[in-house]
Order: structure tokens, then sequence, then C-alpha cells
């Protein structure tokens, strides 16, 4: 069920944005007099599951989801029509129209990802505000990924800051490691704050060993639901009970015990808890997920959580605001694409899928699709020939030059970038599904 949520969210949300990336173009176009030969949701070689025609453009949706795409009449695109491109230019085509209007053709789609993006997050801090646990609210400190501990962390200690950037949320300290390559923490540990010097690399360090949360928030495990049937409700555990060690090892914070318990799973143990003020033990089943079937209390039980209110003109800045923050931590990021720890993390529509949370969360769903909107317009404003942005290079060239590459150019520049993003596609989904059978 899990998987056909992550499935339907992504699909969804993709289909959202090809639409809107391809209406940029056709708008532009339009406001041009260019003619749109059609207007497709996902490619449809051989045949379409539905299309229809209004005026002279065909409309409709293919049946492979890779994307989608607008047919610009006179242009060299995906279809490779080169017979279209043997007869005289007329004045509806794509080739016939100023360089500076086939210019703001070709970069209308990333535009319009762009404020896309922009109005997603205004929305989401307008209707759900900024929900967010500052560092001091963390009463029992953070819990940290085995790296940390290499690195003379103990859990419980607080990463107050990463070189000068003072941390707001534990989420800012990886961010930082990937993107700045910081030279020392700043740690609180009871009562002593202190400076905690980092190799060099470290972010390589983390790309390496797959690390996805470097540093969680430590809360107890006092339990509040007991699901049915499970292992749990038939060893007599109850809500209120605060479970604190698996197999006679302490594991009293709520990450500690979920880990430890998943090294059981699929066979019995014995689970230790306080009712009462009383320390018990029972043995206890394991399913194979390494669940027992509780409910922890909620976060916000233990977490001192801040919620940030804006009013909707108000969110409008503030918005504008995480979507340019958002985009240059990406940005950042490309970097380390160009390593081999960088390339091994590269991923296809299984990573993409597994930024959706696994029940549906229109606030999760929105703030991700926004995301991807960024990336979608990074991505294709990319100086790579079958990518906007390469179309864009050579539109720049002939206005700054005054001469027009040859189309025979533009088609061989085409079929390679087309050659260039197909392997590019099959490596990032090989890499999941590498992941997926063998990690």
């Amino acid at each position: 069920m899990e998987f056909l949520i992550k499935a339907l969210q992504l699909i969804l949300s993709l289909s959202i944005l090809v639409i809107l990336h391809e209406f940029g173009h056709f708008l532009f176009a339009r406001l041009f007099n260019t003619r749109v030969e059609k207007f497709y949701l996902f490619f449809n070689p051989g045949f379409s599951l539905f299309k229809f025609r209004k005026g002279d453009t065909e409309y409709g949706m293919g049946w492979l989801p890779l994307g989608g795409y607008v047919k610009i009449s006179g242009m060299i695109d995906e279809s490779m029509d080169k017979e279209q491109m043997k007869q005289p230019a007329q004045p509806w085509e794509f080739r016939a129209k100023p360089a500076w209007q086939r210019l703001l053709i070709m970069v209308g789609g990333v535009l319009v990802n762009f404020i896309t993006a922009m109005v997603i997050f205004w929305m989401i801090l307008f209707k759900w505000g900024e929900s967010y646990i500052p560092v001091e609210g963390a009463s029992y400190g953070f819990s940290y990924h085995p790296i940390g501990h290499e690195l003379g962390l103990q859990d419980g200690d607080k990463v107050l800051a990463v070189d000068t950037f003072k941390v707001e949320t534990v989420g800012d300290v990886i961010r930082h490691v990937l993107l700045e390559d910081p030279d020392y923490f700043t740690v609180e540990r009871e009562d002593s704050v202190f400076q905690l010097s980092l190799p060099d690399e470290l972010g390589q360090k983390f790309l390496s060993e797959g690390v996805k949360r470097f540093a969680q928030y430590r809360i107890p495990f006092v339990v509040d639901s007991v699901v049915p049937g499970m292992p749990a409700e038939e060893a007599g555990l109850l809500k209120g009970d605060s479970l604190v060690a698996v197999a006679g090892k302490d594991a009293p914070f709520f990450n500690q015990f979920v880990d430890e318990l998943f090294h059981h799973k699929g066979d019995s143990t014995t689970v230790s808890f306080y009712r009462n003020g009383e320390l018990m033990s029972l043995p206890m089943g394991v399913n194979k997920s390494g669940k027992i079937g509780v409910g922890p209390k909620a976060p916000s039980t233990y977490l001192d959580i801040k919620t940030r209110e804006y009013g909707f003109w108000e969110a409008f800045p503030a918005g504008i605001d995480k979507g340019f923050g958002i985009l240059v931590g990406y940005v950042k990021q490309m970097r380390l694409i160009f390593t081999k720890e960088g390339a091994r993390q590269v991923g296809g529509f299984g990573t993409i899928g597994s930024l959706f949370p696994a029940s549906w969360d229109w606030n999760s769903f929105w703030y991700t699709t926004g995301f991807l909107s960024l990336i979608l317009a990074f991505m294709n404003i990319l100086p790579i020939p079958a990518l906007d942005g390469g179309h864009v290079l050579f539109l720049l060239y002939e206005i700054v030059s005054r001469r027009k590459p040859s189309e025979k150019f533009l088609e061989h520049a085409q079929l390679v970038g087309m050659i260039l993003l197909i392997g590019l596609l099959l490596y990032a989904n090989g890499n999941d599904l590498f992941r997926w059978l063998f990690e």
C-alpha cells in the first residue's frame, strides 16, 4: 500500500509539473502566432491513450510516462521531423520568428515551473505555516549516525553551530556538511560547550556511506496505541508503557528502540518497559518488518515545536525566500554529482518517489511538488542539446553573432543530446534498481 500511495503521488506531481512546463512553451508560442501541432502529457510512440483536436493543435495523453511534449511547427525537436524542415519556412513556424521570440518560447517552460514553485511555497506557508523544532527545544539532545560517533559526538549532544552558522533545526547540520565542507561543530554536552574539529571532505564520506539522517531528535518511547492482532497486544503491552530495552540492551529512546528491535525481525525477543514506575519485561515476537505493533506518543509531547504563521501577503516574500534557498542548496549539491560517491547517489523515478510520504499528506505532497518544480526548471535550463537550455544556448549565439546555426548542426546536436539524456535516464534508474536489489 505504501508503494501505491507513493507511486500515485509521484505520477500526480509529475503530471502537474509536465503539463505546466509544456503550457509555458505553448503560451509563448501562441502569443507570437506560432503553430503548435501537438500538446501531450507522456510520450506516445505508436499510439495514444486518447487524443482530440482543437484548432491547429492535437491534445492527448501518451502511454509512456516519461514526461510530455509540445510539437511546435518548424522546430527541430524530439520528433526529428526532417521532412517539414526541408520545406520553405512558413510565417506561422518557429524558424520564421525573430530570435528573441524563439528565445521566449524556449524559456517559457522553465519560467512557468519556476513561478509554479514560488506560488506553491507561498500557498504552503499561508495555509499551514512553517513548523520546526529548534535545537533549544530538544530536551533530550540528538542521537547520531555512527559517523557522528567516529567524529567524537555522543548521543545527547546538541550541535549548536556548523562553523559560524547557527543551527536552527537538526536538518541544518547535514545540509551544511554537504554544501559547505565545514571545519568544526560547536557542541553542547550537558553543561559545557566546545568546538569539535571535522575532517576534510566529510560530505563525501556522508555520500559514500549513504547517510540520510546524520542526527535525530531523541524522545522517549511511550506507547500511545497498540495495534490489534500484533505481537505487542498478544504479549500484553498497554498504552502508557515506557519502552526502555530490547533483549536486555538499554534502548530508552525511540530511535534506539526501533534500531534494536530491527535486529530481531522475524524472531522473538524480550522487551523491557516501565509501567506505573515498575520495571517489567515480556517475551514478544517481532514481525518480518521489525515491528511489534505499537504507536508512540507524538513528538510534541517531549519537543518544543514552533510554528510560524503567515498572512496571505506576508507569506509571499517568505515563500520566494524559501524557494530561492532550496534552489541555491540544490545547485550547490550539483558539484557532488561529479565525484565518485555523488554519482552513486544519482537516482531515477524510484529515488524521486521516495521523497513522498508513505501516507497521503497534502502539505508534504505540495512541498515535494514545489521542490521538483525547481529541479525541473534548473535541469531543463542546463545548456545540453535536446533540453530547453541547449536551444537557448544556440539562440543566444544567434543573437550575439547574428548568424543562425545550420539546421544540419541543430539536427546533430539534438541527436547527441537525446543520446546523452537516454543514457542518463538509464544510469539513474539503474542505480535505483541496484540499490533495491543489493542494499
